[in-house]
């Protein structure tokens, strides 16, 4: 999935936090509400202007974020 149609950072919106193009629902309000237990189904009737695509754009984006990561061992 192509995350970049669904996602924007703009310096104007929420500080500049990655968000749902269109609104001001950051990847990491959608990520934490998946994290507590939230379902797809869930999200999209307490946020009307979501739609399935967009938070699945939000998992591809933190795959990507993830996966580009460097890890630093602390001993």
């Amino acid at each position: 999935m192509d995350y970049k149609k669904y996602i924007e950072s703009n310096a104007s919106v929420m500080l500049g936090k990655p968000v749902i193009k269109g609104t001001r629902l950051t990847v990491e309000l959608i990520l934490q509400k998946l994290a507590e237990g939230a379902t797809i189904p869930q999200l999209l009737e307490a946020y009307p202007s979501l739609k399935q695509e967009d938070i699945l754009a939000v998992l591809a984006y933190a795959s990507d974020v993830i996966s580009n990561e460097t890890i630093i061992a602390v001993a």
